[in-house]
């Protein structure tokens, strides 16, 4: 058995550098989990007309509304295999945003037809199809593609005029031993909508499960 990542690049995952390989790696068959802390240098949100967007999000952390400069932040990649059966791996982030207050963004991936399936916020509302290549550093590229909305007896793809498509790059670097990190979400209409930029040190622990504070509450089999 492979990681999720590992089976979605096929021989491309060779190509990411060794502490990438091993960050990505993680799943039931590695029996660890990567633990990341560190800090973002800039957390950055569009006009003022995104707020209301954002704080939406954040009632059941899909988005973060905060901005702020040398924010500390952790983040956590727990394999386990779902209530479906799916092996799953969490990719919770957690942000002390201001005063003590911490805000969060909830992910879970899973692998479908051989592509990496990334479910948004603490009930899986959003399914969000991802691309993924291989950059020149070793690096990763994550490219945020089709979205769905599932909740009750709702389900439908989410018009991309008013979301926005995410562009996450990843790598490692010699130079200070860290991970880094860079993302923007764009509207095609209306440009910028939210961005970060990091880095972080992680460590490895033993788990072939995630505890339960970082699993989402509902478990969504729509893809």
């Amino acid at each position: 058995m492979t990681s999720v990542f590992q089976e979605a690049l096929g021989a491309d995952f060779d190509r990411l550098h060794p502490m990438m390989q091993r960050r990505f790696g993680v799943g039931l068959d590695a029996a660890e989990a990567c633990v990341g802390r560190g800090v973002m240098q800039s957390i950055r949100r569009g006009p003022w007309w995104t707020v209301p967007f954002l704080q939406i999000g954040r009632l059941r952390n899909i988005l973060v509304p905060d901005v702020g400069v040398d924010v500390p932040f952790t983040i956590e990649n727990y394999p386990y295999r779902d209530a479906l059966g799916r092996e799953t791996v969490t990719f919770v982030r957690t942000y002390s945003v201001r005063s003590g207050r911490t805000a969060r963004f909830d992910a879970t991936m899973v692998l479908v037809d051989g592509r990496v399936l990334d479910y948004l916020g603490s009930h899986q509302h959003l399914a969000v199809d991802l691309d993924l290549a291989v950059d020149e550093r070793g690096g990763l590229v994550l490219t945020s593609d089709a979205q769905r909305f599932h909740e009750g007896p709702l389900s439908f793809r989410f018009p991309m005029l008013f979301s926005g498509r995410a562009t996450l790059h990843e790598w490692w670097s010699d130079e200070d031993e860290s991970f880094h990190v860079d993302l923007e979400v764009r509207n095609r209409l209306f440009g910028f909508l939210f961005g970060y930029r990091g880095s972080f040190t992680c460590e490895w622990v033993p788990a072939t499960d995630a505890p339960a504070r970082l699993k989402p509450r509902r478990t969504e089999a729509r893809t």
